[in-house]
């Protein structure tokens, strides 16, 4: 599952070194509790930090041009620390520095992918203590009332296949239409209860032959709109 959890810029204490395009903050705050009720443990980052090294940096979650590069990502007792260079000369760069001054680019967002065991189910959202792979920390527009979601634009072919292989229960689609769309919580439930209706299912899609069929036709559903839209 690709996550997107973001945090706003006065929450992450970032730190501008005057004209240089230089700064540094947290990119994600240890402990604390989103909209969604997700929670990032401290050492989450740990093994990806190890095993891939420092995380990409682009500006709103756009995987193309670089805006710049990661001279430091690490875990201390706060959070995930980044410093970082925005790139002389590129325009982007120029805009993306400008904005962070003037207090209009207000977010910072980290971008990668979790994967069954990577975090546990609570009543009221999930406890993230393990990222498989952190892929990038981007400067963003978006607070954190806006976090955690899936770019399936961004997901393709097998990448977004697993995605799909993963949902197992009605929790699991829910968790994935709040991640892919930026529904609330409350919107995702109401889809699902509405999609459930439309196809006579009763239950979760675990439930029986059914059941089953029937969530193996959303998810083929699903699939064919983010093959289409690639």
């Amino acid at each position: 599952m690709l996550l997107r959890k973001t945090l706003k810029l006065s929450d992450v204490n970032l730190k501008m070194e005057g004209d240089t395009g230089k700064f540094s903050g947290y990119a994600s705050v240890f402990g604390g509790v989103d909209t969604y009720g997700d929670s990032i443990i401290k050492g989450a980052f740990e093994s990806t930090l190890r095993a891939h090294g420092k995380p990409k940096m682009f500006f709103d979650h756009e995987w193309r041009m670089p805006i710049g590069k990661y001279i430091v990502a690490k875990e201390d007792d706060h959070g995930l620390f980044v410093e970082g260079e925005l790139t002389p000369g590129l325009a982007l760069s120029t805009d993306v520095r400008a904005a962070m001054l003037h207090g209009t680019l207000d977010g910072l967002s980290v971008g990668g992918y979790v994967k069954a065991g990577d975090y546990e189910e609570t009543e009221t959202g999930r406890v993230i203590r393990k990222w498989t792979k952190l892929m990038e920390v981007s400067p963003t527009v978006f607070p954190a009332d806006n976090a955690a979601r899936i770019d399936t634009s961004t997901v393709k072919g097998g990448d977004f296949a697993e995605v799909i292989e993963g949902i197992e229960s009605t929790r699991d689609l829910e968790c994935f239409l709040r991640d892919a769309g930026g529904l609330s919580k409350g919107a995702a439930v109401a889809l699902v209860a509405r999609v459930k209706k439309v196809l006579n299912v009763v239950g979760d899609p675990d439930a029986g032959t059914a059941e089953m069929k029937a969530a193996a036709e959303l998810n083929d559903r699903i699939a064919r709109l983010a093959t289409f839209g690639a």
